[in-house]
């Protein structure tokens, strides 16, 4: 990797979705919409599962770090996004582009391994249910979550270090509307080989093994409520889980189109959408998923909406 003069770039410039005048304003409404129902969703969800006594179980509690993942990838992308859709200069200085990047990849890779872990605890829920109160204790749970935001920053350090150890010397405009890792490597004047093969290693060894970990466990999960004999059993087993694998679908297929193809099937535009989509569109769907497909969730809104009605 080459080491560049960072001096030769302070500031980059981002292009955004579209170039059309005409967008920017429908654009920035709708998604200020967006960003607007992951605020009120992933706090919502957060707040309930606070105050809530039924919901303070493993599940809930990997679920309320879910939620705050969402609500902060969310928090780091759309700002930004949503101002330079209004703004005539798009601009972003090279300490915020490397301090959106980190951050970014942090919440991402946190909402990866989070599924993951939360298939596991599916997994002994369904599959162990004798040990799973002993074998999810409170202290195994936040160890979990520790572990997961540890592997999250490691992977964004080196990411964001070997990026931004690149050198920026021949244009400083992004294809994007936020600084992510391809757009980068496409702008730099330097040899990318090393930070390509980084990216593609790292971003192999924890979104498949996240997803593989979530895989099996549902492999698992699916077997034994097969052998369940009641169908109201077998419907409560499956109504648990099913709103967790929409989710798992979702981000996954997003990610993997995104940094698990061929090089020379990059598309700046294709993978603008894409970013879209699991940076903001997953972030507000999930709250939604998760509430409207959890009787225990719908119950908790509902106990918490006639409290505060009746308290007005």
């Amino acid at each position: 990797m080459e080491n560049g003069n960072h001096s030769e770039v302070t500031e980059f410039i981002l292009s955004g979705l579209t170039d059309r005048p005409e967008l920017q304003v429908p654009l920035f409404v709708v998604f200020l919409l967006i960003y607007g129902i992951s605020l009120v969703g992933n706090g919502g969800m957060i707040l309930l599962i606070l105050i809530d006594p039924r919901l303070q179980t493993p599940m809930y509690f990997f679920l309320r770090n879910l939620s705050f993942c969402d609500l902060c990838i969310s928090s780091i992308i759309s700002p930004k996004m949503l101002l330079n859709l209004l703004a005539e200069r798009k601009s972003i200085s090279y300490t915020a582009c490397a301090v959106q990047m980190y951050l970014s990849i942090v919440f991402a890779d946190v909402g990866c391994l989070l599924l993951a872990v939360m298939g596991y605890d599916r997994y002994m829920a369904i599959c162990n249910p004798l040990l799973y109160t002993v074998t999810m204790s409170t202290k195994l749970c936040k160890q979990l979550v520790a572990g997961v935001y540890a592997v999250g920053v490691v992977d964004s350090v080196i990411n964001t270090c070997f990026t931004f150890g690149l050198s920026f010397c021949s244009s400083n405009i992004i294809n994007h509307f936020l600084c992510e890792i391809p757009p980068l490597l496409a702008l730099s004047c330097s040899d990318t080989r090393i930070n390509e093969i980084v990216m593609f290693v790292l971003m192999c060894c924890i979104q498949v093994i996240s997803f593989l970990t979530v895989l099996l466990s549902y492999v698992y999960i699916t077997s034994t409520i097969l052998q369940i004999r009641s169908a109201e059993g077998r419907h409560k087993a499956f109504s648990t889980c099913s709103f967790q694998l929409t989710t798992v679908v979702l981000l996954f297929g997003t990610l993997f189109f995104m940094y698990l193809r061929p090089t020379s099937s990059y598309s700046m535009d294709t993978d603008k959408v894409a970013s879209v989509f699991y940076m903001l569109v997953i972030p507000m769907l999930n709250p939604l998923i998760y509430s409207l497909r959890n009787t225990e969730v719908k119950d908790a809104l509902r106990k918490a909406m006639n409290k505060l009605l009746t308290s007005s």
